[in-house]
């Protein structure tokens, strides 16, 4: 799977994925059931965008009787990995410099996530 593909996820996509990913594997009522509890969307909906995902190698099926029983066939991490690569290329033109300034400038931050942020930091320093 491309790179180009997994970057462009939805927010719809993005959810589904991550009920997949926490569930391990789901039907698409489970899938319905498990979005943002008072969301309006259809259950034809929410089949019709597996379908759709699993055209694009995203997730695959199992019957279950009468049931498809839908799983993730991409991690998490390659999903995560690619839009974060993207969104750096994108709106900092590739700087990760650019990228943790802004975020540390427009995001609230404690004591503790700063400190977790040096030790990444001091790691990757020493992997070099």
């Amino acid at each position: 799977m491309s790179e180009t593909k997994i970057q462009r996820l939805g927010d719809l996509q993005l959810k589904i994925m991550q009920v997949l990913w926490n569930r391990q594997e789901a039907t698409v009522t489970e899938v319905h059931q498990n979005l943002e509890p008072g969301a309006t969307l259809a259950y034809t909906t929410v089949a019709t965008m597996l379908r759709k995902m699993e055209a694009r190698g995203l997730v695959s099926h199992r019957s279950e009787g009468r049931s498809f029983v839908y799983f993730a066939i991409v991690a998490a991490d390659t999903v995560t990995r690619g839009m974060a690569d993207h969104l750096v290329d994108r709106l900092f033109e590739g700087s990760l410099t650019d990228a943790v300034s802004h975020l540390l400038s427009t995001r609230e931050v404690s004591r503790d996530e700063l400190a977790q942020l040096e030790r990444l930091i001091a790691n990757r320093k020493k992997s070099l």
